[in-house]
């Protein structure tokens, strides 16, 4: 059972990562450096809930916070951004899934797969959604977007680490909005070919 949460711990955080890779990074690095709800002592992963890896994922969070301002905060498009956005959910997924898995388990290569199917549904949902929503917006209301994706990639992270039954909600939210994104894309295309 216990293999279980920790298991599901680690798809909610990756899945929270998929959204926005830092912030949810450092909130869950700050948890275990305070043994709250998840601990990466003892683990080969401690290094995650270490102050050097925490201070470089903090400059990340500075840098793509400029990098989002100069490019007006749409990370929808294909781009070397976006994909360098996605190189670092699939590989912070992956790092944090097993971690979560390792608090409890010498078992922890699950992990890595878990965490990277679960970073790359956070990431298709989130550049779904909010590329359909910043496609109504104009350009300034726009900007506010990424705090929206960083909130509810905060709020994801941390329900499925102090309740992690919570992380099936959660990614259940997330292919949601993925499916009803691309059923909404195939409708309206649908519609575009009847008019011709």
């Amino acid at each position: 059972m216990d293999y279980l949460l920790d298991l599901l711990q680690g798809l909610g955080i990756a899945a929270a990562i998929g959204i926005r890779p830092f912030l949810p990074t450092l909130l869950v690095g700050a948890l275990a450096a305070g043994d709250l709800g998840i601990d990466f002592d003892g683990t080969d992963f401690s290094f995650l809930e270490k102050t050097p890896f925490l201070l470089v994922i903090v400059i990340l969070v500075a840098v793509f916070n400029i990098i989002d301002r100069r490019r007006g905060a749409d990370t929808s498009v294909p781009g070397p951004v976006t994909a360098l956005l996605l190189a670092c959910s699939l590989v912070l997924g992956a790092l944090l899934a097993s971690a979560s898995i390792a608090d409890g388990s010498d078992t922890w290569w699950p992990g890595i797969p878990i965490g990277v199917a679960a970073a790359s549904l956070g990431f298709l949902s989130a550049r779904s959604l909010f590329g359909r929503v910043s496609a109504r917006l104009d350009a300034e209301t726009a900007k506010a977007l990424p705090l929206y994706a960083e909130g509810m990639a905060l709020l994801g992270a941390g329900l499925s680490v102090l309740l992690p039954p919570l992380a099936i909600l959660f990614v259940a939210a997330l292919a949601w909005l993925l499916i009803g994104g691309r059923r909404r894309e195939g409708e309206k295309y649908a519609g575009l070919r009847i008019l011709r």
